[in-house]
């Protein structure tokens, strides 16, 4: 997912999909500790997507994100 797919949410589609990411995150942590995880990659892909939305929640709180 990019910055600007995300910079075109509104608030509420960033919290859901920050609690979707998480959730992934949770399972993908689960399936490598069970050894089921086919795609180890994922885990680093989904980390830094919860790390772009959390970054676009913040400059929105702040006032500085480019706007749309």
């Amino acid at each position: 997912m990019k910055a600007k797919e995300i910079r075109q949410m509104t608030d509420k589609e960033l919290n859901t999909q920050l609690m979707d990411l998480k959730g992934e995150l949770f399972n993908l942590r689960f399936q490598l500790a069970t050894g089921q995880l086919d795609n180890p990659m994922r885990i680093k892909v989904v980390r830094k997507d919860i790390a772009r939305v959390k970054t676009i929640i913040r400059e929105r709180e702040l006032g500085i994100g480019k706007e749309v």
